[in-house]
């Protein structure tokens, strides 16, 4: 692992445990072991590590092997419910990756865009296989995205959970979203 993953790695670990305001660049240096200045070899300021860390997970989620095998809308559900079961898992890193940026970020802006493309083009074979409504792949992306994220934050915010409000996980609603979507599709069951 390189100096710089490892600086990114150590700032994740961070911000999994105690929220943005603990990752700095001095505490990232003591974790890794490396001198203070160190990380300012890599990184200008707090934000463009952070910018690294949320590049990383989008980068983790364009990577992410694909099944050689299956039906392209189960690829598409393991996909999202994927992203649910991250965002509760890391309820930091996911409001970094998907929160608001003050700046750009090349190499962050690159990783959204290639997770994006690849969660758009699984929605694309989906409905090409009739297994989705026909419609515009990037509008079915964005509403899919927007139940499986706005389910994971409710979920973190305590107003969701199968013994509570809502009666169902996050996993839940993106499985009722794909079970309505299926019933309207080309192949799917009046």
């Amino acid at each position: 692992m390189s100096t710089r993953d490892a600086i990114v790695a150590a700032a994740g670990d961070l911000l999994d445990e105690a929220g943005p305001e603990a990752v700095t660049l001095r505490g990232v240096a003591q974790r890794v072991g490396l001198s203070h200045n160190a990380p300012y070899k890599h990184f200008a300021d707090k934000e463009a590590l952070l910018a690294a860390v949320a590049t990383a997970e989008l980068r983790r989620r364009a990577d992410a092997p694909r099944p050689e095998r299956g039906e392209p809308l189960a690829i598409l559900k393991r996909m999202l419910r994927d992203n649910v079961r991250w965002a509760v898992r890391h309820p930091a890193r996911f409001k970094l990756t998907f929160g608001s940026w003050t700046r750009h970020d090349k190499d962050l802006g690159e990783a959204a865009h290639a997770a994006r493309k690849r969660f758009v083009e699984a929605v694309a074979a989906a409905q090409a296989g009739g297994a989705l409504p026909p419609g515009d792949p990037e509008r079915v992306s964005a509403m899919l995205l927007a139940l499986g994220h706005g389910a994971a934050d409710l979920a973190l915010g305590g107003h969701l959970s199968r013994e509570g409000k809502g009666r169902a996980d996050p996993e839940d609603l993106v499985d009722d979203l794909f079970d309505l979507l299926e019933r309207a599709a080309p192949r799917g069951t009046p």
